[in-house]
């Protein structure tokens, strides 16, 4: 048998070396590279808009702080005109939904099915195959557990802020510098490189505000059709409903079934079964025009994701960074497949 002799120069193990040690710094830094990013896709949203008032001959700062403005008052009038209608029925329909859930517990057929579960799973932990319950230590530290929970809760609501004024601020440059990819690259890549990094950068951006405009155009229709539809089968709170249909389309699959739960459940408690085969119908008829019918006319421009691989990816983002991971699991593949259908295009 001969042997097989391997040969790794000097220059590939720096090169496996320095993607390491970027890959790890990226990891320690994985907050601020999501700030990042969060600003990539609202400067992609904003930039069109910016372009259009150059072409008038007003400067793109101040194009810009005219759009944060007109976006501004657009969600205070939002929240004034929703605000009283949401804390009027939200408290209400949490209220039915905690009831309908009393009612679903003294079922026969669900303590059967409880029952059931139960058993299973103690015949499973007695192989050593269930869950184990960790056991909690509760009211030792009341004072102190109180005292640390308003102040995680504060300083959770001024970092939200920070943030927030943050990507804010990173946008306004992104839109208002000439070519600001361009300045950030030169600074951290070779200058060979800079070209085809800022293409990618570019189509990359692009990309992302299509896919950004596009989602909320299809937010905004679904909304539109599950007030209609709730509203015409005499479901209360219809307007709750709709905007948390519309905020979770955000996550393609598994948000329009989550959007459909709280719905289903009050059909349910307010006219039984028809009434609840009904509001699913409604539910599966529009899910099935905004498959057939919206997604290939809204979503046109953006990139287009095997359902396996989008699935993939936010099951990923959650298990990574949980909720902000789902939101942003589908724009970061998005922005990956760009590159990668630019390197396959490469090899062949």
């Amino acid at each position: 048998m001969s042997d097989i002799n391997i040969n790794i120069s000097t220059k590939t193990i720096f090169k496996i070396l320095g993607i390491g040690l970027i890959l790890y710094f990226l990891y320690l830094v994985w907050n601020i590279v999501v700030l990042l990013f969060v600003a990539l896709i609202l400067a992609a949203l904003i930039d069109p808009f910016a372009d259009w008032f150059q072409k008038k001959r007003i400067p793109r700062a101040l194009a810009v702080l005219l759009i944060y403005v007109v976006l501004l008052g657009i969600l205070s009038l939002s929240v004034a005109l929703l605000a009283p209608v949401i804390t009027h029925d939200l408290p209400q329909l949490l209220e039915n939904m905690e009831k309908f859930w009393s009612d679903l517990q003294n079922n026969d057929f669900w303590q059967k099915l409880v029952g059931g579960v139960n058993v299973l799973q103690t015949s499973l932990s007695s192989y050593g195959l269930g869950a184990q319950d960790g056991a909690v230590a509760a009211g030792s530290g009341g004072v102190e557990s109180t005292i640390s929970g308003v102040f995680s809760t504060i300083s959770g609501f001024f970092g939200g802020v920070f943030s927030l004024v943050l990507v804010l601020v990173m946008t306004f440059y992104m839109v208002v510098q000439e070519d600001p990819l361009k300045k950030i690259l030169r600074s951290i890549i070779p200058d060979e490189y800079i070209p085809w990094c800022s293409k990618m950068m570019r189509k990359m951006r692009d990309k992302l505000g299509a896919w950004l405009r596009g989602q909320l155009v299809l937010s905004l229709i679904i909304g539109v059709l599950v007030f209609i539809g709730l509203s015409v089968l005499g479901i209360k709170y219809a307007l709750v409903l709709a905007i948390l249909a519309a905020l979770l389309e955000f996550i393609p699959y598994v948000g329009p079934v989550l959007a459909s739960l709280p719905a289903l459940f009050l059909a349910f408690s307010m006219g039984g079964a028809v009434k609840l085969l009904f509001v699913l119908l409604m539910y599966v008829i529009i899910q099935q025009l905004e498959n057939h019918l919206l997604v290939p006319k809204v979503m046109q421009k953006a990139v287009g994701l095997n359902p396996i691989i989008s699935i993939s990816v936010l099951l990923a983002g959650a298990q990574l960074a949980g909720v902000l991971g789902i939101l942003i699991a589908i724009p970061v593949a998005t922005a990956l497949s760009v590159l990668l259908q630019d390197l396959l295009q490469k090899k062949n």
